[in-house]
This record gives C-alpha cells, sequence and structure tokens, in this order.
C-alpha cells in the first residue's frame, strides 16, 4: 500500500473515531442534573440519575471498543494487511470470483470475531446491569448463527452477482447492478414479515380484546386497511419496548412488543399505532427508499468511475487488480462522504417523526396520549432527555423527545 492510501485511510478512521468520541463527550456534558419539569409525573429524580449512569457506562464502553478498533485498523493497514489476505485467498481460489467471495467471507468473520466481546459486555454487563437484558446465553448463540445463516443464504449470492457481473459486462453497465440490487431490497422487504422476522421473534397475531377493538375503530374511521397486527415477543430480549412497520401490500405488518403492550394503556397504544399508521399514510416509508435507492445510485456509479480509472488500484499501488479489491478499498474510502450523504437521510427522519406526531393528533380523539406514551417510553428506555444538538444533527433518526412533546403541546393548543 502506498504511503498516500495508507495516510489517507487512517487519517480518516482517527478523524472519525475522535469526532464520534468528542460528540458522545459533548453529549454527556450537557446533561442537565436537575429533572426536566415535563417529565416529573413519569421519571423520578433517582431514575434520571440512573439513564445518566447508564449512558456513561455505555460510553465507556463504546470508548474502548473505539481505540481497540483504531489501534487494529491502523496496525492493518500499515501491514499491507488487504494485500496480504489477498495473496492468501489466491492460493486456494482459482478465479476472481471464488477469490471474492472467500476474501469477503473471511474479512466478515473477523470483523465479528473482533466484535464479539463488545457485544457479549454489552448485553451481558451493561443492558444486565440497568435490568434491561433478557437475552439468555442460548439466544444470544443462535442470533449469532441465523445472522450468519442469512449472510450465507442471501448475502453471498448478491456479492456473487455483483462481482460476476462487473467482470463480465464491465463498469459502464452499473446501472443494471443497482437495478438488482434495488429489485433484491424490494423482495427483502416484502418477504421479511414473513420468511425472516419469525427466524428470530415470534409473531402472534393480537387476540381479541378492548385494544383490538380500539385499534380496528381507528383504523375504520381512517378508512386504512388493516392486514395485520401482530405482537412480538420482543421481551426474549429486552425489556425495552417499540412498535413498527414492517413489509408492504398483502404482506405488511403493523407489529407491537409485548413489553409495550404489557406497559401502556389502551389509549396510549393506539395513538403510538395512530402514529405508525401516519407514516404509512403520508408516504414516509417509501420517501425514504426512495433516498436509499438514489444513495445506492450514487455510491455505484462512483464505484464505477474510480474502477474504471484505476484510481483507486493506483493509489494503493495493488499489485493485482480485481474487482472485489476495488470493493473493498472503495467502501472504506466512500464511508467518510457517507456519513455526509446521509445527513439529508438522518434530517428527513426527524422531519418525517415530526409529522407522523401531527398525524396522530390530529386524527386520535385522545391527542394527549401520544405525549403520555412517549414521557412512559422515555423513563423505561432510560433515554437522554437533553442530548447535544450536535449529536442529534449527525446521529438521531428521532427528535428529542422533549421537542416531540413541545411540538404537540402546540399542535393540542
Amino acid at each position: 500500500m502506498s504511503n498516500n492510501g495508507w495516510i489517507f485511510l487512517a487519517a480518516a478512521w482517527i478523524f472519525l473515531s475522535g469526532l464520534d468520541w468528542w460528540i458522545e463527550h459533548l453529549d454527556l456534558k450537557l446533561w442537565k442534573p436537575v429533572l426536566p419539569a415535563e417529565l416529573k409525573d413519569f421519571y423520578n429524580q433517582e431514575q434520571y440519575s440512573k439513564s445518566r449512569d447508564y449512558h456513561l457506562d455505555h460510553h465507556k464502553l463504546d470508548t474502548i471498543q473505539l481505540c481497540v478498533t483504531l489501534v487494529l485498523g491502523v496496525a492493518f493497514l500499515g501491514m499491507s494487511g488487504f494485500q496480504s489476505l489477498d495473496f492468501f485467498v489466491r492460493r486456494f481460489a482459482h478465479t476472481d470470483l471464488t477469490a471474492g467471495l472467500l476474501f469477503f467471507g473471511i474479512w466478515t468473520v473477523v470483523l465479528q470475531i473482533l466484535g464479539l466481546p463488545f457485544r457479549i459486555l454489552k448485553t451481558f454487563g451493561v443492558e444486565q446491569k440497568y435490568g434491561f437484558n433478557r437475552t439468555t446465553p442460548k439466544t444470544f448463540i443462535l442470533d449469532i448463527v441465523k445472522a450468519a445463516f442469512l449472510s450465507l443464504v442471501l448475502g453471498a449470492p448478491l456479492l456473487a452477482f455483483v462481482l460476476w457481473f462487473f467482470q463480465r459486462f464491465g463498469f459502464n453497465y452499473w446501472p443494471w447492478v443497482w437495478l438488482a440490487i434495488v429489485a433484491f431490497q424490494l423482495l427483502l422487504i416484502w418477504i421479511a414479515p414473513v420468511w425472516i422476522l419469525p427466524l428470530f421473534n415470534k409473531l402472534t397475531p393480537l387476540p381479541d380484546g378492548e385494544l383490538k377493538k380500539e385499534i380496528e375503530a381507528f383504523a375504520k374511521a381512517q378508512n386504512f386497511e388493516l392486514s395485520g397486527i401482530f405482537t412480538m415477543d420482543g421481551s426474549k430480549r429486552s425489556s425495552k419496548a417499540n412498535a413498527f412497520f414492517t413489509g408492504f401490500g398483502k404482506l405488511k405488518r403493523i407489529v407491537l412488543f409485548d413489553t409495550l403492550i404489557a406497559k401502556h394503556s389502551v389509549t396510549e397504544l393506539v395513538a403510538v399505532l395512530a402514529h405508525e399508521i401516519g407514516h404509512y399514510r403520508m408516504k414516509h416509508i417509501q420517501r425514504q427508499l426512495i433516498v436509499s435507492v438514489l444513495s445506492l445510485g450514487l455510491m455505484l456509479a462512483l464505484f464505477s468511475e474510480s474502477i474504471r480509472g484505476q484510481t483507486l488500484f493506483i493509489l494503493f499501488q495493488v499489485e493485482v487488480p480485481s474487482i472485489y479489491m476495488g470493493l473493498v478499498l472503495f467502501s472504506l474510502v466512500y464511508s467518510p462522504i457517507a456519513k455526509i450523504t446521509g445527513l439529508w437521510s438522518l434530517w428527513l427522519s426527524r422531519k418525517y417523526e415530526f409529522e407522523a406526531d401531527e398525524y396522530s393528533i390530529r386524527t386520535y380523539a385522545h391527542p394527549a396520549a401520544l405525549a403520555d406514551a412517549l414521557k412512559r417510553l422515555s423513563t423505561e428506555n432510560l433515554s437522554n432527555l437533553t442530548p447535544h444538538p450536535l449529536k442529534v444533527f449527525l446521529e438521531y433518526t428521532h427528535p428529542p423527545v422533549l421537542k416531540r412533546i413541545q411540538a404537540i403541546r402546540a399542535l393540542m393548543s
């Protein structure tokens, strides 16, 4: 690897890692010692102090992981690790396609092994300490095995197609790869509720009762066709609660965590559901998908141009140029760019949360219930009530809860 390539990647990694740490430090430093008045009916000062300790413990562990990753990553680059791995796989593979699959397979396994100790410490350390973790060692191991199985069954064929297509037809035809990946992603979204989610969690149709009756009444009033309301056994992994939409068409599902149902009133649950329906009704999901598709197209266009012009191979002095090596180097170089382009998507996501809140307020007969649900969720999950604006701008997909509550109050008044 040339000095220019090594210096660029090392500097980028050090800068991004330092930025992440600094933002988290600012976030914790901004934490107000006194509980905001808005949540005094749900939080007490002891719980509020506990939430800061929870985030501080996560920050400490993340700092250790960041330092370990940074040191190993820079050392790997400095010792021309990618070149060495490339030479190794070529000893066993007779074609660029098989070499590429073997290269990515080994690289993925190494990354998973390096990250495993920190996953264990977070799950059975920090999350366990604060009463959130309900994952058993058996479930933890099965999740890893199932994720590896999906990567092998779904990820490997897609990677093989991309490598084969570029090798067979060249980089001028990258739009066809773009369309193929988009089609693959849409297929995954479509089948996820039926084939993928059940591998990890049990989905059960919402039983008859007051909650189902209220949900159906609200959906009927909004002329919204329900294709399925399900509860998910989220409690097998964590006591934290959530709700979400998944799939589309006849396979779309509204999923409520069992922990959400257990801790919230019927009016709060319907208000949360109205918020999720608001996302669907206002086409937020489709718009975010369009942004994702366009971002993918930009990435493939830049990748094709950099490989066609041999820019990456010259920069890093690759002795045996290949499509898979170009893909690896491009992903590393593109990561800082992705941080910047992703800011637009994050801003849109926060904007859509406000709009979905407004939909819930304007359509459901109990507008205050959504604010109560947000307060209760924040209390149960030990959320940061006053995050630093820079952290919100760079990382948050949802607005801070106090901002959402203020917007709800303004709409109600």
